[in-house]
């Protein structure tokens, strides 16, 4: 297993977390011997939301038994009304459910209580003034909740929530199609502008926990995927995983199969983690852009494209760190030797050789 560091807080997160939307079809013991197994297998990173009432006792037997090793997402505002899923903004339901859940794993903390699943600034609003944003606080510092979070698949609404300087981390919506289709909802935003988002996250010190990162499955699948082409979990993890400021990727599950197939993930050769076929399923009309994957490497003059890309990109939103780290590479955009190299081999259509000389201008090589 690898693990990332949470920015705020220094909790060391499995990059594979587990999501648990899946698990209302498995059998108690299933569900158990899923989350025994996740954890022997380093996971550490649980989000308690399963698309139903039904498996919340089995997964809060399992996660109790290994509360002192894991990182568990509690959700404010997502209810189990007569057993489906629904979501409120109203405190005193929301509250109750919150509450209830950590009853149900046996604990009296959350390591990350969400604001949950905010895409409307009318929800929010409800949010912030309605009983729910003050019990957060409240939670947060009576150690109920060890770090605040929340879920969007908004940009609008995540900048307003990072704006607060409350939040350690952010659940968000993150894979090939809704940053190269318009095809769902979920994906709201230009892709220009969720890449810019994710910069944001990553200079606000703010971990990003990915969700949805197969599309709800129709990536997996060429007859569902806008691409007329199916992608591996692999693909669509190391995807999620390259992007600024994610700490985790939370595909959801179905039972140990399904587990096994993500865990493969660690075996996969560098080849089977490629996804620069996008360059050619994608529209073209989309800006060109780095998205750091490296696949322009190795440069022959020993220049690391990707983070000299993300350190450029970091500094223009104000990152003085990111400047710091860029002047700490042992090679900088100034020896870029214009060779071509780059511009061939980026899946993107960066011309990256050109991109060099104004990286190198704006850090006054």
């Amino acid at each position: 297993m690898d693990y990332r560091i949470l920015p705020h807080g220094g909790d060391k997160i499995s990059v594979i977390g587990l999501g648990s939307a899946g698990l209302h079809n498995a059998s108690d013991a299933e569900v158990e011997r899923t989350i025994d197994e996740a954890v022997e297998a380093g996971i550490n990173h649980f989000d308690f939301i399963p698309s139903e009432a039904k498996p919340l006792a089995a997964m809060g037997r399992a996660l109790h038994r290994h509360r002192a090793n894991v990182h568990i997402q509690v959700h404010i505002g997502a209810m189990y009304d007569g057993g489906d899923y629904a979501w409120t903004t109203e405190a005193a339901p929301a509250i109750a459910e919150f509450e209830q859940r950590l009853a149900t794993i046996g604990t009296d903390y959350a390591d990350f209580g969400f604001i949950h699943c905010i895409d409307e600034d009318a929800d929010l609003d409800r949010v912030m003034n309605g009983g729910i944003w003050d019990y957060a606080q409240t939670r947060k510092a009576d150690g109920t909740i060890r770090h605040l979070a929340f879920s969007t698949h908004n940009p609008h609404i995540a900048r307003r929530l990072l704006a607060t300087g409350a939040f350690d981390l952010a659940m968000f919506s993150l894979n090939p199609m809704y940053d190269y289709t318009d095809e769902s909802e979920y994906g709201q935003g230009e892709a220009a502008d969720r890449m810019a988002l994710l910069r944001e996250f990553e200079h606000a010190g703010v971990g990003v926990s990915v969700m949805k990162p197969f599309a709800g499955g129709q990536l997996l699948d060429a007859s569902q995927s806008p691409f007329g082409q199916a992608l591996t979990r692999t693909q669509c993890i190391q995807y999620a995983l390259d992007k600024p400021g994610v700490v985790t990727v939370l595909p959801g599950v179905h039972g140990v199969d399904d587990l096994h197939d993500l865990l493969s993930y660690f075996n996969a050769a560098p080849e089977e983690r490629d996804y620069s076929m996008l360059a050619d399923m994608a529209p073209q009309s989309r800006e060109a852009r780095c998205v750091y994957c490296s696949h322009c490497q190795p440069c022959p003059a020993g220049l690391q494209i990707g983070l000299i890309n993300k350190y450029y990109d970091l500094a223009r939103v104000g990152d003085d760190l990111a400047v710091e780290h860029y002047r700490n590479l042992a090679h900088h955009a100034s020896e870029c030797v214009s060779c071509g190299h780059c511009d061939r081999r980026c899946p993107f259509g960066v011309e990256q050789s050109a991109r060099m000389r104004e990286i190198a201008a704006y850090f006054g090589e």
